[in-house]
């Protein structure tokens, strides 16, 4: 067999074998119905999260029905992060430059752009008050991991009707405690325009605290809970605690806090999950763990019992829009 003749068999053999990958991969994206169309953030009975699936819709928000998760409606907006509450959203996403640059863009109840605030930093956590007034979001400033404690972030709050904005917690005094250099905050959620709770570190250590906007400041309600979510009832939190090392790579188990007592149990979902969760309604938290096209979302019953099943394909960031 001649050289050329060779040559061209290899050749033929590599594009053989990237057309079957090629396939392989295609044949693997999660399928479903989907469509571009209208996206609302006041529309009742709908989960509103972003696609990671693969393709032109990556990153897109888009919305399913709750009751049967069909047909997914897929908006013209893109976030890297997305939380909404009462008709308003807030979306971190990258801007065009030359730079590597992020914004928090305050959308309406039909994603229309009404604010807009330059981040510090790459977008990690966002949250927006019950109300839809008061938006908080975290950035990585240096690291990109919340596994251990070696890592930078910032987290600001904005007042989405009047534009007042703090740009860092790290400002707020903390209610008998000296701050160290070493201070970061991260995870806010917010009991209404004004209370807050959140992760704050120091010293090597995490705690949960709780705070006022316009006190500008915060104190210290426990230790070990990081990246809390509010109950609808404002009477739980579900929260990351630390049960293994960072080096073990799965450091956390999911716990909800009773705020009367203090006292929190562990949930039944027993993977390390690194997300801040949120409630699909007032017995049920909804997750992001990873997956072959970004991320899954699961559900676990928020009182202890059941089994984590999985709700969605190649998602992320729920919101349940209620009325």
């Amino acid at each position: 067999m001649s050289t050329r003749i060779r040559f061209v068999l290899l050749a033929s053999a590599a594009v053989l074998l990237c057309v079957a990958a090629t396939v392989s991969v295609l044949t693997a994206v999660p399928r479903g119905k989907a469509a571009f169309g209208t996206v609302r953030l006041d529309a009742p009975g709908q989960i509103v999260f972003r696609d990671t699936r693969p393709g032109p819709t990556r990153d897109h928000l888009v919305s399913v029905p709750a009751a049967d998760r069909g047909t997914r409606t897929v908006s013209a907006v893109s976030c890297l992060r997305f939380s909404a509450a009462h008709g308003t959203g807030i979306c971190l996403r990258g801007a065009a430059g030359l730079t590597p640059r992020f914004d928090a863009v305050v959308l309406d109840a039909g994603l229309r752009e009404r604010r807009r605030v330059t981040l510090p930093g790459t977008p990690t956590r966002a949250r927006v008050s019950p109300s839809g007034r008061m938006a908080a979001f975290t950035v990585f400033v240096s690291g990109d991991s919340y596994g251990g404690l070696d890592f930078s972030t910032r987290t600001g709050i904005l007042d989405t009707v009047t534009g007042a904005y703090v740009p860092s917690l790290e400002t707020f005094d903390v209610v008998g405690m000296t701050k160290t250099p070493d201070i970061n905050f991260w995870g806010v959620t917010f009991a209404d325009d004004d209370r807050f709770f959140a992760t704050m570190a120091m010293r090597g250590r995490t705690h949960l605290v709780s705070g006022t906007v316009s006190g500008h400041r915060v104190q210290v309600l426990r230790d070990n809970a990081e990246c809390p979510s509010l109950s609808p009832d404002g009477t739980r939190l579900v929260f990351k605690k630390r049960v293994r090392a960072a080096s073990s790579g799965q450091p956390w188990r999911l716990h909800v806090l009773d705020l009367a007592t203090l006292r929190d149990k562990a949930l039944a979902e027993t993977r390390s999950v690194d997300d801040q969760v949120a409630w699909l309604d007032p017995g049920t938290v909804a997750y992001a763990l990873p997956a072959d096209f970004g991320s899954d979302l699961w559900s676990v019953p928020a009182d202890g019992t059941g089994a984590p099943g999985r709700i969605l394909e190649a998602a992320a960031s729920p919101v349940a829009v209620s009325r």
